[in-house]
């Protein structure tokens, strides 16, 4: 008798309306060990690198209702950008509520993130839901191949999920 493991798949993005983002993607883990991953600053320092060759040198997660949020990235030659948030809520493994900058190095307006994790099959199902402030900042976001970066990260998670590393 073989046994299977559960299957990840790509993400996906789609728009709604003129500010809203709507990020989908299936993990193989149980719900619990996916929102831990986002929550959890020495897990989110090893998977939230955008492409190969970058690395997070800051990482500050501090998830609670008013807890900060600070990474900075570098590229290794010299280049990075940060990002800063606060966190809004948290419901334990199904729910983050949070607000983020990025500096580019300018500073671009309140991203307002909505994220849920439902157990979907043998895994889980994560929809991450962004409003932005305007037209014009997401169609810059999505112009800036932020979409590469997000499955390039989510891709390492899973890959670090599979291998036993996040627990």
């Amino acid at each position: 008798m073989s046994t299977s493991k559960p299957q990840s798949a790509p993400m996906t993005l789609v728009t709604e309306g003129d500010r809203h983002v709507v990020v989908t993607r299936h993990f193989a883990a149980p719900p619990e060990l996916v929102w831990r991953a986002h929550t959890e600053a020495a897990i989110v320092q090893r998977w939230v690198l955008g492409p190969d060759g970058w690395t997070m040198p800051v990482c500050v997660c501090e998830a609670k209702p008013g807890g900060k949020i600070h990474y900075e990235w570098s590229n290794g030659k010299g280049g990075g950008f940060s990002l800063t948030g606060e966190f809004v809520s948290l419901t334990p493994f199904s729910r983050i509520e949070h607000v983020e900058r990025m500096h580019l190095p300018a500073t671009t307006p309140d991203n307002h993130i909505v994220t849920t994790f439902a157990p979907d099959g043998a895994g889980t199902l994560m929809t991450m839901r962004m409003e932005l402030p305007n037209t014009e900042s997401r169609t810059a976001m999505l112009a800036s191949g932020m979409d590469k970066g997000m499955e390039a990260s989510y891709a390492r998670l899973e890959t670090m999920i599979q291998a036993g590393s996040v627990r």
